[in-house]
C-alpha cells in the first residue's frame, strides 16, 4: 500500500506537469496564426488563432484531468484503507497482548498447581509407605498372637467347663474372705 500511495503521488505530479506543458503549448499556439511559415496573406483557413483540441470533450487535456483525478482518488482510497488497516492491526495487537498476558498467567498458575499436586503425591506416597509399615508390623504381631488366642487345642465345651469351674472357685474364695462358712454353702 505504501508503494501504491507513492506511485499515485508521483503519477499525479507527472500528470500535473504534463497538463502545465500542454496548457502552455496551447496558449502559445493560440497566439500564432500559422504553423511555421509566415505568408504575406493569410489563407482563409487560418483566420482565427489555433486552439488545438482543448475545447472538445475527448481532448488530451480533459483526458489528463480525468487521469489526475483517478490518481488522486486512488491515493485517498489507499491512504484511508491503510489507516483503517493500521487501526485494526493496533486493535488486534493490543487484544493479543492482553490474551498473551492472560495465557502466561494461566501457565504460571497451572505450573504452581502441578508442583502442588506433585508434592501432594509425594506426601501421600510417604504416608502410604508409613501406613504399610504399620500394617505389616500389626499383621506380624497378629500372626504371633494368633496361635495362643485362637488355637488353644481345646474345644468350646471344655473352655466353657473350665470357665465355670474358675467362676465357682472365685466365688468360694470370696465367701472365705467375707468370713462365710464354706461348709454350709453348697
Amino acid at each position: 500500500n505504501t508503494q501504491t500511495i507513492k506511485d499515485a503521488e508521483e503519477a499525479q505530479t507527472a500528470v500535473a506537469q504534463a497538463l502545465t506543458v500542454l496548457k502552455e503549448f496551447y496558449a502559445k499556439a493560440g497566439e500564432a496564426t500559422a504553423l511555421l511559415q509566415q505568408q504575406p496573406e493569410m489563407p482563409e483557413i487560418f483566420d482565427s488563432p489555433y486552439k488545438g483540441m482543448a475545447a472538445e470533450n475527448g481532448g488530451v487535456i480533459s483526458m489528463l484531468e480525468v487521469i489526475q483525478s483517478d490518481f488522486a482518488r486512488l491515493e485517498s482510497t489507499t491512504t484511508a484503507a491503510e489507516a483503517t488497516a493500521l487501526q485494526e492491526y493496533n486493535k488486534d495487537m493490543s487484544s493479543n497482548a492482553v490474551l498473551k498476558a492472560q495465557m502466561k498467567k494461566d501457565v504460571e498458575h497451572k505450573n504452581v498447581m502441578k508442583q502442588q499436586a506433585t508434592q501432594a503425591v509425594v506426601d501421600l506416597n510417604n504416608d502410604l509407605q508409613s501406613a504399610q509399615k504399620e500394617l505389616d508390623a500389626a499383621n506380624a504381631y497378629f500372626d504371633k498372637l494368633k496361635p495362643s488366642c485362637l488355637e488353644s487345642g481345646t474345644s468350646a465345651e471344655e473352655r466353657a467347663q473350665r470357665r465355670q469351674e474358675e467362676i465357682e472357685s472365685l466365688q468360694e474364695a470370696l465367701r472365705i474372705l467375707n468370713g462365710e462358712d464354706v461348709a454350709t454353702t453348697p
